[in-house]
């Protein structure tokens, strides 16, 4: 199993297939007259899942399910997850689950014999985590970052010059010796603070973004044994800047890495194509992922395709209406991301049209 699938999201992947399953996703808004509008929204979203449910399946299997969803809908209390901008509810029979998303998303309720958990990833994928590395002449703050939020990081090592003055030689007979002591200071502390990355960096594999000013930044970038980790410098003063702040400071850079890294994904393509392991277009990733060779799958980000699958599974064939209502795939792209986690590979989005070229979804499969 993928180790960088979240807990929650492995999960309802692992829930038992069992029908009817149903899955309602649901953006909500933060702001005043939240609980009544969720409330109205949600009561469409289960109107729409009884209709779907009534229409395909026996009062047995219905009632036991809309009676979990009802309850479930009651006793949300969406107030307590502010940050959050969408909700899933996944129920089935034997097993019922509510995650609170980091996306917006549009309203979608699906009947089936499996969870839709496209969003789930998606909403994972865009946090967009990164590491913020804060210099000052004095100090150094470290946060793990994303869409979201900040958290400070406290490393081992002292974040102040203070701590350092003590090491340094005491007897300063001039300006210059001042200088000189000054300047040994901060090569002292520098050299600490990138010390302290080794461990953040072991611990949180992520890209790094150096806010301080010109001078601090080009003493760090001269040190620095993690050049190959930092994504890059912002010049500037930084440290009384509040989170809201530092956001929109980082939102272009973000977004630059963001460009940088799917051009790094096309070219994992070319040369997973030159090497006779990529495959593209719906049908021959579908038949790639079910005979478990999926390493990485790129698929744009609002993708989908209703198939129809044959017999055994490992072909499959794109339709408008269900042929046959057993083989008959609501959208095979959701299909084929929880296979290739499920069996160990990873799933990344990118911008829409990005991958026209080789018909919007491929999958590089292992070497």
């Amino acid at each position: 199993m993928n180790a960088n699938v979240a807990p929650e999201i492995r999960e309802v992947m692992e829930a038992l297939h069992y029908r009817p399953s149903v899955s309602i996703v649901q953006p909500f808004d933060t702001k005043m007259g939240l609980k009544a509008e969720l409330s109205h929204s949600l009561k469409i979203a289960l109107d729409k899942a009884e209709q779907e449910l009534i229409n395909n399946y026996s009062p047995e299997l219905v009632l036991p399910v809309l009676n979990k969803l009802k309850t479930i809908i009651k006793e949300l209390k969406p107030e307590t997850q502010k940050q959050k901008k969408s909700i899933a509810i996944f129920v089935s029979p034997v097993f019922e689950k509510v995650l609170y998303l980091d996306v917006p998303v549009e309203q979608k309720v699906i009947v089936d014999d499996s969870f839709e958990i496209r969003d789930l990833i998606y909403s994972k994928k865009q946090l967009h985590n990164y590491l913020l590395l804060i210099l000052s002449a004095k100090e150094s703050k470290l946060y793990l970052g994303n869409s979201e939020e900040f958290a400070r990081i406290i490393p081992d090592r002292p974040a102040s010059i203070d701590a350092y003055i003590n090491d340094a030689p005491e007897r300063v007979t001039n300006f210059s010796d001042a200088d000189e002591r000054r300047e040994m200071l901060m090569e002292k502390f520098l050299h600490q603070v990138d010390l302290s990355m080794d461990e953040v960096l072991n611990k949180y594999p992520l890209p790094v973004f150096v806010m301080g000013t010109e001078r601090t930044n080009g003493r760090f970038r001269h040190i620095t044994k993690h050049s190959r980790n930092i994504v890059a410098f912002i010049n500037g003063n930084y440290e009384e800047n509040s989170f809201a702040e530092l956001k929109l400071i980082l939102k272009p850079h973000i977004e630059k890495w963001t460009k940088e890294k799917q051009k790094e994904l096309l070219q994992k393509i070319e040369d997973a194509a030159g090497k006779k392991k990529l495959a593209k277009g719906i049908n021959e990733v579908w038949h790639d992922a079910m005979e478990n060779k999926g390493q990485l799958l790129l698929v744009e980000k609002n993708y989908m395709v209703a198939a129809q699958s044959s017999g055994d599974g490992n072909i499959l064939y794109k339709v408008d209406e269900p042929h046959n209502n057993t083989t008959y795939i609501r959208d095979a792209v959701d299909d084929v991301l929880e296979k290739v986690l499920l069996n160990g590979g990873d799933v990344e989005f990118v911008d829409e049209n990005l991958l026209k070229d080789f018909d919007h979804i491929v999958l590089i499969n292992y070497y």
